[in-house]
């Protein structure tokens, strides 16, 4: 308890933190929300025989205009400011998310998703903008923390909601996305230009006071790279999970569902797994994410029962815990105040990129190798050579101890 309250005691400008953290959580909702709402729109949808395909496309409609958009969001951001446009973009957010409840053809409601990917890109990018402007290194690694630590009750909350908001009516799932207009409410009142609070004498941990820099290009190559090649191993399973199973018996949705209930808790153990590591390199962090995510995957492209698939599940979901606030922290160290929106927009960019690229490549190696566990094996080995090499880089970059 004495730990809780200090690492309580240690979190600074809290209304904006708890801000941050929501506000980071309105894009995942677009995927989290609409998985059970997948049945009773392609039902209400009958008559049009291409529902099976528009709808599926339409819930990822929102993560490629994120790929496409996030980059000039970053440009906007770095000249424009943050907060207006977040402001922006979260109200827009409200808007198109809640549209299709007043629509009734699934083109429609594809273009509305595609806006609403278009607001989600300035969320994402402008709330991990802020989260390098207002706090340091410690505060960063807290509230990222706190973030993936929050992500899956959020996560199951939405969820039930929409499971039971569905029930109701067929497009009862676009009233979880009203939830923007009290965090819009929220931001209007808490958050702050961070230049304007520096011109005020307001302590920030990256207040822009130097001459502009010259652009980092790159590290911003460095960062797209990283993040993609994460992101893709990263939704190895979130996609291909259920297909898996399958080639070990697992047929029913049910049985799925029992079977993964368990290990997908342990994404709390990988936001755990960062705290404690958090003050180790950038490196050894990226290292570690990758081992295990390597080591799960290749787990389950040899297991030969459930139990051992569950078994090498819990150790991919404890790196899928520490995939995101492991990314954006080492992100953050490489930019300044005056290119940080440019970059965490390429860091979107990549992210989304990769979920939409993943499925695609997993798919391909599958039909080449002949079964998804062969997919998963090699999907493994690429982690775990990934691992290789940022631990080989930790270990050339550690400091070197001068003896006397």
């Amino acid at each position: 308890m004495q730990a809780l309250a200090n690492f309580y005691r240690g979190l600074t400008l809290k209304p904006q933190g708890v801000i941050v953290v929501l506000a980071a959580f309105l894009p995942i909702i677009a995927i989290v929300a609409m998985g059970p709402a997948v049945p009773a729109m392609i039902q209400h949808f009958a008559n049009d025989p291409e529902a099976r395909a528009k709808v599926p496309a339409m819930i990822g409609a929102p993560g490629l205009a994120m790929a496409l958009i996030a980059p000039f969001a970053g440009l906007l951001v770095d000249r424009y400011g943050r907060r207006s446009l977040l402001l922006l973009c979260t109200a827009l957010y409200g808007v198109f998310g809640a549209a299709p409840l007043f629509l009734n053809d699934l083109d429609h409601i594809y273009y509305s998703r595609l806006l609403l990917g278009v607001s989600e890109a300035g969320i994402l990018t402008v709330v991990n903008t802020l989260i390098g402007d207002y706090w340091d290194d410690q505060g960063r690694k807290n509230w990222l923390f706190l973030q993936g630590l929050l992500g899956p009750f959020l996560a199951g909350f939405v969820a039930l909601i929409v499971g039971f908001a569905t029930t109701v009516q067929w497009n009862g799932v676009f009233l979880v996305y009203l939830v923007a207009f009290p965090i819009w409410a929220a931001m209007f009142v808490w958050l702050f230009e961070p230049k304007k609070a520096a011109d005020k004498g307001v302590a920030i941990a990256a207040a822009p006071d130097g001459p502009k820099t010259p652009f980092p290009l790159v590290s911003l190559v460095q960062v797209a790279v990283v993040t993609l090649f994460c992101s893709m191993l990263y939704y190895v399973f979130i996609i291909n999970g259920a297909l898996v199973f399958r080639e070990v018996g697992v047929t029913e949705p049910q049985n799925y569902a029992a079977i993964i209930f368990i290990p997908q808790f342990f994404i709390l153990a990988g936001a755990a797994l960062f705290k404690l590591l958090s003050n180790q390199s950038h490196a050894a962090q990226l290292g570690t994410f990758l081992s295990l995510m390597g080591l799960g995957l290749a787990g389950m492209g040899l297991a030969q029962t459930p139990a051992i698939m569950a078994g090498a599940l819990i150790v991919q979901q404890t790196a899928a815990g520490m995939a995101v606030p492991s990314l954006i922290n080492w992100t953050q160290t490489k930019f300044d105040y005056h290119h940080r929106g440019t970059g965490m927009g390429i860091w979107t960019a990549a992210f989304f990129l990769g979920q939409s690229q993943s499925p695609r490549l997993v798919h391909l190696i599958d039909a080449n190798v002949g079964s998804m566990q062969g997919a998963f094996l090699i999907a493994g080995c690429v982690a775990l050579g990934g691992a290789v090499l940022a631990l080989v880089t930790s270990v050339a970059t550690r400091p070197q101890v001068v003896r006397a």
